[in-house]
């Protein structure tokens, strides 16, 4: 069980973190919470913005505060799944030649997937084992992930040209889909002023460590949820299917395939995580609500209708919440 050291030691160490980040990212204060609520969560994160909002920006901040090994995989449509994972390489030693692997740059504790839909679906799968098992696998011989491990991958609008939409099974193992919003105009006018004024950025030390990702990750593990909260996640997850008779007139009518269990999972475990930022030791209503869109936001595949007519899943999942209440 938690105590109470251990949960003022584990909120003190994200509290710092969450600062150092701010102190390098101006605004999208939505944004680093969420991708915070995903490490303490111990899943992967999704960041889809046009380019130039600062997205790679977060990730390599994140790298610094945390001291943790980084690497960045920029992805392109020639990049191939060795590249990512790595291969095994003839070595000759002593007269000797024998198969030795070369690790990819898979091997590290915060991986940036650099527009991640610029390469082919074949390339971008090559992450699915590392994202869900926390190992790699070639040959036949399987490597685990040092912890913690999170991929945060970006994403340009799927509209955008030189795209590949990512496969169904990718996209659910992302725990979080985080749509990353134009700057207001006084966070505009600061980031012209940070770029201009100074020829490098200013880094942050680290506020916190590999240890403390762990601690407070058992921490948020053990916050306590009511039942008729975990009920609540389940309707509202049930009420994404169109065969469901909870399911509201725009599901019925523009969704093809709902979220899956592993969204449930995920509305609770980032539920939880909110909470313990927000400095709870429960998880409320309020908490389920903050990650609702962007835990279910990118599990929702329409049908031809709802591609035809439009439909967003945004304003689908915006219909599911208002009819489904807390008991």
């Amino acid at each position: 069980m938690t105590n109470e050291a251990q949960l003022t030691s584990a909120f003190g160490a994200f509290s710092r973190l969450e600062s150092a980040l701010r102190e390098v990212i101006v605004g999208q204060e939505d944004v680093t919470r969420q991708t915070l609520i995903t490490l303490l969560a111990g899943g992967n994160v999704l960041l889809e913005g046009v380019p130039g909002l600062g997205k790679t920006l977060l990730v390599r901040t994140l790298s610094h505060a945390l001291g943790l090994p980084f690497s960045r995989i920029q992805f392109t449509p020639d990049l191939m799944p060795t590249d990512i994972v790595g291969t095994n390489i003839i070595r000759e030693e002593g007269g000797d030649r024998r198969f030795v692997f070369s690790r990819g740059p898979i091997f590290a504790n915060i991986v940036l997937a650099d527009e991640i839909n610029r390469a082919t679906p074949k390339t971008q799968s090559a992450l699915l084992e590392a994202m869900e098992e926390r190992t790699v696998t070639v040959a036949g011989t399987t490597y685990p992930l040092a912890e913690p491990f999170i991929v945060l991958a970006t994403q340009n609008p799927i509209e955008m040209e030189g795209t590949y939409p990512l496969p169904e099974a990718q996209v659910d193992r992302f725990l979080l889909k985080v749509h990353v919003s134009f700057p207001s105009l006084p966070d505009l006018v600061r980031i012209t002023r940070l770029n201009t004024e100074s020829s490098a950025i200013a880094f942050p030390a680290p506020a916190a460590s590999a240890e403390d990702v762990r601690s407070a990750r058992s921490v948020v593990r053990e916050l306590p949820v009511a039942e008729g909260l975990r009920d609540y996640v389940a309707r509202l997850v049930l009420a994404t299917h169109p065969e469901s008779e909870l399911a509201p007139a725009m599901v019925r009518d523009y969704v093809q395939y709902g979220a899956s269990p592993r969204a449930a999972i995920a509305i609770l475990l980032a539920a939880k995580a909110h909470a313990f930022l927000s400095g709870e030791v429960h998880v409320r209503p309020s908490d389920i609500e903050a990650v609702f869109m962007p835990a279910t936001n990118h599990r929702i595949i329409l049908n031809f209708k709802g591609e035809a007519e439009g439909a967003s899943p945004t304003s689908i999942l915006r219909e599911v919440w208002q009819k489904v209440t807390v008991l």
